[in-house]
């Protein structure tokens, strides 16, 4: 006769007020749920009819953009397994700059069709391993789509037709103005050998008024605002950056001061005036023509840097001081003081100019070909910016017209690491699902029905452009028309037409309507890796939050008692 083990009910494994969720209904399902809801929310924001979301933050800033990026970043997700996709995405992000948007919908669409296959019965196990099988095949097949490349000597036509598919799913309508203005500057900062090309160098200005047509690239770095002195126009000059404040220095206690007659009252200040004239006069004894202030500028120090003939302007963000300081090869000091050889920098052209009524400071070097250019300057070490000044009506505007200048930019980033182009509009996904379908038929085991569902999922991309640029119903004949192209021979470049001429089909080929194959690659790659972790996960403990009671919130109309 065995002896019974009394069986222990509620052992105290974790402390008070966790949260356990377990099994396929409560942990799997769940997050399956959770995802979907987040692919749904950008899915209506992709491609170039993609609509925009109006987004309030947690600090009242408004957001109007289709940029994935923006919209996950801003709406703050808690939820665990939907923060695994975000982190996808913001693996996108900062990896190629683009298509962040298509990592969360194909993740989504992936487990949405895995959730099928764990109702049937298939252990998560199976479907993870059927698309990674999927993943494997998928991007080998990718890389013979490929239909062409870059061409080398880069020209402002070659990349600005390049960007445009890039552009216009940020920006549709305006993508030939703005792939224009891109290229244009990517090609002012291009350096010797295009694989070092640094997308810092390019940056982005934007001044309130007028229209996006009246938008332009300008050499050097533009900053919003005049120089503080009198002094608005320097041209080889030498250049000090301070990151402390040009001021007389305050001290750390207050002290009282006994004044008995008029006299002493008069020579109060003179002692730190004769100080900071002093440093000034060594400041410009050593050449200095132009100062970087990254902080205050005091009255009086500017009377003297006035008197001396010497420009400052004020730069209060510390990464365009950072950036500066790279343009101008200059180290930032933080005492006031004459810097010596090594610390200060030199500008060419340090001049403001006038865009659109408001008046802006240019900082720039001159290259080979300008106007005053001297060959013996060791112009190859020079670090070359270009700035485009955006214009346009509102500022939420503006914003998502830097944000897909940004795309932009990234996208000829990846380019120039990986110059191979695939049909666009949806074309290349429906191509690879029908070949990854086809090799999925030749498998035997359980996995087979797994590599099936991975393959359907590429389909949302060519389906989602369909249906926010046509509508559902016409969406579904579309996708059914590309299907029936792509089983034809010769037919793996035809993609969606937005504009529906025709039946909503065009040969993406012969638009010039190409995507980046990195980019692509990097898309499926980290959208099947992050439905494989939510699959993974089969059981969720949370602890109870820390802290104790929460602080009553401030009312809305505080002031109106």
């Amino acid at each position: 006769m065995s002896l019974k083990v009394p069986k222990a009910n509620n052992i105290q494994l974790f402390k008070e007020g966790y949260k356990h969720l377990q099994g396929l209904e409560d942990a799997v399902l769940r997050n399956i749920q959770a995802v979907s809801e987040l692919s749904d929310l950008v899915r209506t924001s992709f491609g170039p009819n993609g609509r925009n979301k109006l987004l309030i933050n947690h600090l009242g800033k408004l957001f109007v953009t289709s940029d994935a990026a923006t919209i996950i970043r801003e709406v703050e997700v808690v939820h665990p397994a939907a923060k695994l996709l975000v982190m996808a995405s913001q693996a996108q992000e900062a990896e190629m700059g683009d298509a962040t948007n298509m990592v969360i919908i194909l993740a989504g669409e992936m487990l949405k069709k895995a959730e099928h296959l764990l109702i049937m019965g298939l252990h998560p196990s199976e479907i993870i391993k059927g698309y990674e099988l999927a993943l494997t095949r998928g991007l080998a097949e990718l890389e013979k789509l490929s239909v062409s490349t870059l061409p080398t000597p880069l020209t402002q036509t070659s990349l600005a037709t390049a960007l445009k598919p890039a552009i216009a799913s940020k920006q549709y309508g305006f993508e030939d103005t703005l792939s224009s203005l891109v290229a244009e500057a990517a090609l002012t900062v291009m350096p010797a050998n295009p694989k070092n090309f640094n997308v810092d160098n390019v940056r982005v200005v934007k001044i309130m008024g007028g229209s996006l047509a009246s938008s332009k690239v300008v050499r050097g770095m533009v900053f919003g605002r005049e120089p503080e002195g009198m002094v608005k126009n320097v041209k080889r000059a030498k250049v000090a950056v301070f990151t402390c404040g040009l001021d007389i220095a305050q001290t750390e206690t207050k002290g009282t001061v006994l004044i008995k007659n008029a006299d002493e009252m008069l020579n109060f200040t003179t002692g730190e005036e004769k100080h900071l004239e002093k440093i000034f006069q060594e400041i410009a004894d050593s050449g200095v023509k132009v100062i970087i202030a990254g902080s205050t500028v005091g009255e009086l120090a500017l009377h003297y840097l006035n008197r001396m003939n010497i420009a400052v302007l004020k730069v209060l963000s510390k990464f365009d001081l950072r950036r500066l300081c790279r343009v101008v090869n200059a180290t930032p000091l933080a005492r006031m003081g004459a810097p010596t050889a090594e610390e200060a920098g030199q500008v060419d052209v340090f001049e403001t100019i006038e865009i659109g009524g408001d008046r802006v400071t240019v900082l720039r070097q001159l290259v080979d070909g300008d106007e005053g250019f001297d060959p013996a300057d060791k112009s190859a070490e020079k670090t070359r910016t270009a700035t485009i000044v955006l214009r346009g009506a509102t500022s939420n505007h503006l914003d998502d017209l830097e944000r897909a200048v940004d795309d932009g930019v990234n996208v000829i980033k990846a380019l120039l690491k990986d110059a191979r182009l695939v049909p666009g509009a949806g074309a290349s996904e429906l191509e690879l699902a029908k070949r990854v379908d086809t090799y999925g038929s030749g498998l035997v085991g359980l996995s087979q029905h797994a590599v099936r569902r991975w393959a359907n999922a590429l389909e949302v991309v060519p389906r989602t452009i369909a249906e926010n640029a046509l509508g559902g119903a016409e969406g579904n004949e579309v996708v059914s028309r590309l299907w029936a192209k792509h089983e034809q021979a010769g037919g793996e470049s035809w993609g969606v037409d937005v504009e529906a001429e025709t039946d909503g089909t065009l040969n993406a080929s012969d638009y010039k309507i190409l995507d980046s194959l990195a980019a692509k690659t990097w898309a499926i790659r980290l959208a099947t890796e992050a439905a494989t972790s939510v699959l993974s996960v089969d059981s969720i403990i949370m602890s109870k939050p820390a802290g104790g009671p929460k602080i009553p919130q401030q009312s809305g109309n505080w002031d109106e008692d």
